[in-house]
């Protein structure tokens, strides 16, 4: 196969795109934060099935637990052996500690909208009817 002819297949050309476009957004928003990069970001990409015990046994440790679970560590050299270890599995990235998201934060930030708002509500109106049950 010719290499013209590998790089007009349209898979190649996304990957390209994708890695051309994530590096631009790297850059941008490292040129635009001035604030030092302090913890790791460590996302599980790819599942611990079939792996041995100690690969699982590591991922235990770092906390990620399924597949695309985000937790974060801050830069140590116990949290990056353990990277290391792991480090066709996971996706990391260097961040400051003001992105650092509890897992109730995270998942607060994935829940969906309500879809509605409540205006106001009627049961004022009832309260002596449960005063009367109680």
């Amino acid at each position: 196969m010719s290499p013209l002819r590998c790089w007009s297949s349209s898979s190649s050309i996304n990957h390209i795109q994708r890695v051309f476009f994530r590096s631009i957004e790297t850059a941008a928003a490292s040129a635009s934060s001035t604030e030092p990069r302090t913890h790791f970001k460590i996302t599980l990409r790819r599942s611990a099935i079939g792996l041995g015990e100690k690969k699982k046994e590591t991922l235990v440790s770092l906390g990620l637990h399924r597949r695309m679970q985000t937790v974060y560590h801050p830069h140590t050299p116990e949290a990056g052996g353990k990277i290391l270890k792991v480090k066709e599995l996971v996706e990391v990235e260097n961040v400051p500690a003001s992105a650092v998201r509890t897992q109730e934060q995270q998942r607060q930030e994935r829940k969906a909208s309500r879809g509605y708002a409540v205006a106001g509500s009627r049961m004022r109106a009832f309260q002596w009817e449960r005063t009367k049950w109680q």
